[in-house]
């Protein structure tokens, strides 16, 4: 806070003066001096009028002649005062009658802020950081109606934020940064629109919450996913089930289509290389496994003999 203050401070300082009010007091002093020097009055015991002379209008000059940038607006007061806004680029004003206290920066700024140890609606304490994007409107009101905008602004904004926390419960927090981000804009607004100041967005940028919280809430999403993987398991051993069940039927009504099947699964389990299937001796007779095992080599041997060029 006091390194802004004395930056501030710094900065008005520096615009009490520019280079084009120093340069036109060196030419005007300097040009006193010259008239002073051919008229021969610093050789003789006379005043050098012509050089007190352009001494008082060059330091009129460079306490007279001000420059506001293209993003600034001056704020001039006459005796005390309002009088008017002043920029950007040169003007002038009377010194001594008219003073600038303050240059209103109407930019889109930034300020950071944070609710450090906040309690929630379930009392889960939580820091958050968020981010504020404003711009001034109105530089009069911002000059007159509050002492310092940015700091009233930064205050502003993490009381509101604390405020809203406090309020929801944690997994809403989480899960609602959108719907933070615009509550909070609005009530900023609301505060700061007195002043000559609008808020264009807000950004939630982290939420940090307890070490230990975070781990059950870790252990509990993983157990979640446990169970709807289970879940999901189970309904799929149902329909697979559910299939056999259909295709049991389909093949209790029709014996060749099983016989077909059961020689088919032999077939695939005999054309690997040592496999071995053990069957019932009934299913010999019924299936003709003999001429099965026979078919089954003679393709093996196929497979194996050396194509011909």
């Amino acid at each position: 806070m006091r390194d802004k203050l004395f930056k501030s401070k710094s900065l008005e300082e520096s615009k009490q003066t520019n280079p084009v009010a120093g340069t036109l007091f060196v030419v005007v002093v300097l040009l006193g001096i010259l008239l002073s020097a051919v008229t021969d009055q610093f050789a003789s015991d006379r005043v050098p009028a012509w050089f007190i002379v352009s001494f008082l209008p060059g330091c009129s000059i460079l306490f007279a002649l001000k420059i506001a940038n293209q993003w600034e607006k001056a704020i001039v007061l006459r005796f005390g005062k309002f009088s008017r806004l002043a920029g950007p680029g040169l003007f002038w004003i009377v010194p001594v009658a008219e003073t600038i206290p303050s240059w209103i920066d109407q930019r889109v700024m930034v300020t950071p802020f944070k609710a450090e140890r906040t309690l929630t609606r379930d009392t889960v304490p939580v820091d958050v950081d968020a981010v504020l994007f404003w711009v001034v409107w109105d530089a009069q009101k911002a000059a007159l109606e509050v002492a310092s905008y940015t700091d009233a602004i930064a205050w502003a904004a993490q009381t509101a934020l604390r405020d809203i926390i406090g309020k929801m419960m944690l997994a809403d927090i989480l899960i609602g940064r959108e719907k933070i981000d615009a509550e909070l804009q609005k009530i900023i607004d609301q505060r700061t629109t007195p002043w000559g100041v609008t808020v264009q967005s807000v950004e939630i940028r982290d939420i940090v919450i307890p070490q230990m919280l975070e781990d059950a809430m870790s252990r509990q999403a993983q157990a979640e996913r446990e169970r709807q993987a289970r879940v999901i398991l189970g309904e799929s051993e149902k329909q697979i089930a559910a299939s056999f069940a259909e295709a049991a039927q389909q093949y209790a009504n029709n014996p060749t289509a099983l016989h077909l099947r059961a020689m088919n699964m032999l077939f695939e389990g005999l054309k690997e290389k040592g496999a071995l299937v053990i069957v019932p001796s009934s299913a010999v007779d019924t299936m003709n496994l003999g001429g099965l095992a026979g078919l089954t080599s003679l393709a093996k041997n196929v497979e194996t003999t050396p194509k011909s060029s």
